[in-house]
């Protein structure tokens, strides 16, 4: 029996519908549960097939054993080696080399140092940085937000530099980014699935939460295509299985806003029914295609083209 197991935290709409779909197909050999940990052994199998992550973002003893299995020979969904490496920073520098275009963006070192250093162990970086220089490529209105992590937590939005300074001294520790404000005439929340499979979402991020989803764009067959083609060519580069892409869209041109969101949000009162029917399902099908593809003692992770690329030394596009 091949099994697919879930990993999640406290979200329960959207794994409970997903074990569910994949059970009653009943499709032999191959079965979905939760996921049980009992114990972690140093290179013993996980005894899944198949494991989709949602939680170990949160909590890195589900990432040690993530990798562990993965090690072992089960598929993770997403690739937990690559999830540990990634951040948005350099998603947006990847994404000025593969032709997808980006707010200007810049990252700045914390305001407060980090545990165990001093002012000697930033040696190399110049003091003050080169503020006007920072200032004048990005550009007033500008987002500030943290280069790793998501749920619109600690982010700023900054009308000058005193509002700039002003809000950097509260971020303590936190490495944040400096981004362009794109000011959007259409927004849409795209689901990446496989690498392959996208459901573009209309989606107004100034909305009460409950009601990002209710927006009433239009996009032409032209303007679909154009943002399909961007959502793949990201998550096929990073390498991702699961994933959301946002796109504003400016003077006709989609800006990739976020695309680090490997573990996204799919509960069924916030993105509605009708999305969730098509994430559950289109879920299911990739589990199950990753679970009949497996192959017990091989690797079985999806590995993004920019590392296939850097490994063969091809050129990036």
């Amino acid at each position: 029996m091949k099994k697919i197991g879930i990993l999640f935290g406290q979200e329960r709409s959207f794994p409970e519908a997903l074990i569910k779909t994949i059970n009653d197909r009943n499709i032999p050999n191959i079965s979905a549960e939760p996921v049980r940990i009992d114990k972690v052994i140093q290179g013993e199998d996980s005894g899944y097939a198949v494991i989709i992550d949602r939680i170990s973002q949160d909590i890195p003893f589900y990432r040690a054993f993530l990798k562990n299995a993965a090690l072992c020979g089960t598929a993770v969904i997403n690739n937990p080696f690559w999830w540990s490496a990634d951040e948005k920073f350099f998603n947006n520098c990847l994404a000025t080399k593969i032709e997808v275009p980006v707010p200007k963006t810049v990252i700045l070192p914390s305001r407060d140092l980090p545990p165990d250093t001093s002012d000697l162990s930033f040696s190399n970086l110049a003091f003050p940085l080169d503020w006007e220089g920072i200032f004048n490529y990005v550009g007033f209105p500008a987002y500030m937000k943290p280069f790793a992590g998501g749920g619109w937590k600690n982010v700023y939005r900054l009308a000058s530099q005193e509002e700039f300074f002003e809000k950097h001294a509260e971020t303590n520790q936190l490495v944040m980014l400096l981004q362009e404000e794109i000011v959007f005439e259409e927004y849409y929340r795209c689901y990446c699935i496989g690498g392959k499979y996208v459901r573009i979402m209309p989606y107004e991020p100034r909305n009460p939460h409950h009601l990002r989803y209710v927006a009433d764009f239009s996009p032409s067959a032209e303007r679909l295509e154009q943002m399909q083609s961007i959502v793949l060519r990201i998550n096929q580069y990073l390498g991702y299985d699961f994933n959301t892409v946002e796109l504003a869209v400016r003077d006709g041109v989609p800006y990739a806003i976020d695309f680090c969101n490997p573990a996204p949000d799919a509960d069924v009162k916030s993105v509605g029914q009708e999305n969730f029917n098509w994430v559950v399902e289109t879920a299911a099908n990739f589990a199950i295609e990753k679970a009949e593809q497996h192959q017990s003692g091989r690797d079985n992770l999806t590995w993004g083209a920019y590392l296939q690329k850097g490994v063969t030394g091809k050129p990036l596009i």
